[in-house]
């Protein structure tokens, strides 16, 4: 019992005790559809709460069962002093075999650890454990470790898109190029290369800050519209409306949506998709404006469009799409 941090032992026996008063308010007093609501509430709070209460239920129901098996008294004629009695007892029991099961970090289901990837032109949504949504882009990779006292993601490379399921008692985090987000309710983009990264706030609030001592310290707390860019000694951040964040995210479509971009942008964005590569041969083809949009996989139609409609060269090298004038 002494590797048990008493602050990890006091919260589990506040929740058992918040999830005894839910099911005895339940089972012996007036239950109204307010009452549902609020335990409801109380649920969606945190994965903690559901585990506690539904651990609670079930021991509290097989209680029950065995008491009116081992009695020849009807259910309902059970004394309410009997009951109680009996869900005291239960609570006690489980209360300790909490705390027990702390200790073989079992009461909070443990410190979760996950590693998600996708291939080169990949795209995969995955469910967190906490019932955060998560989207993760072409070439990414990306570690989650869920625990009791908080959210941490790691994302080593690539970009993601997350819906986090807010839990103020469980803060959420994503490590990225030395730079952290911290969720303050929130859906938001990382994209993470080696020396940068770049945030792109979808709805709600994240703070961004430097994770690193040896990095500039950057902090800023980020609303709806704002992306923020970031490097190892600058941090810059501009407001975009919706439907420019939208054409951003058209990856989750499985589209590149290009407007007013350089040629030079544009191949750049679908090399990150495909194995056959665009090689933009010189600085004035590169300076071409292209906009449209187009499926994350289709470099022949991109390649059409640089030759019919911008008038280019294109030649098949080695299977390399090289453009030039």
């Amino acid at each position: 019992m002494s590797d048990v941090h008493p602050a990890i032992v006091t919260n589990a026996r506040a929740i058992d005790a918040r999830a005894a008063e839910w099911i005895e308010r339940r089972e012996f007093a007036d239950w109204s559809a307010e009452d549902q609501v609020a335990l409801d509430a109380w649920l969606a709070e945190s994965l903690v709460h559901r585990v506690a209460f539904l651990r609670l239920e079930t021991g509290w129901r097989s209680t029950e069962r065995l008491a009116v098996l081992r009695s020849t008294v009807a259910p309902a004629e059970i004394p309410r002093a009997a009951l109680l009695s009996r869900l005291t007892k239960l609570i006690f029991a489980v209360a300790v075999a909490a705390v027990l099961s702390v200790a073989g970090a079992n009461y909070f289901l443990g410190t979760q650890e996950a590693m998600y990837t996708t291939p080169l032109g990949g795209h995969r949504s995955i469910t967190l454990a906490d019932g955060t949504l998560v989207d993760l882009n072409t070439d990414t990779v990306l570690r989650a470790r869920m625990s009791a006292h908080g959210r941490e993601i790691v994302l080593e490379k690539g970009e993601a898109y997350f819906q986090v399921r807010h839990d103020a008692s469980r803060p959420f985090t994503v490590l990225a190029a030395d730079h952290r987000i911290t969720d303050l309710g929130t859906k938001f983009v990382v994209r993470s290369a080696a020396d940068s990264v770049e945030v792109a706030l979808v709805e709600g609030r994240a703070r961004f800050e430097s994770a690193d001592s040896r990095i500039a310290m950057h902090s800023a707390v980020l609303t709806e519209g704002d992306v923020v860019y970031a490097s190892a000694d600058s941090m810059s951040v501009t407001k975009k409306p919706d439907i420019e964040l939208a054409k951003q995210l058209g990856w989750r479509r499985g589209v590149l949506v290009f407007e007013d971009s350089t040629l030079t942008a544009a191949a750049s964005e679908f090399n990150r998709y495909n194995r056959q590569k665009i090689v933009v041969a010189d600085n004035d083809a590169g300076k071409f404006s292209i906009s449209g949009t187009f499926p994350v996989h289709d470099v022949a139609g991109f390649a059409d469009l640089a030759q019919h409609v911008l008038g280019l060269r294109v030649e098949d090298r080695s299977g390399e799409i090289v453009i030039g004038r």
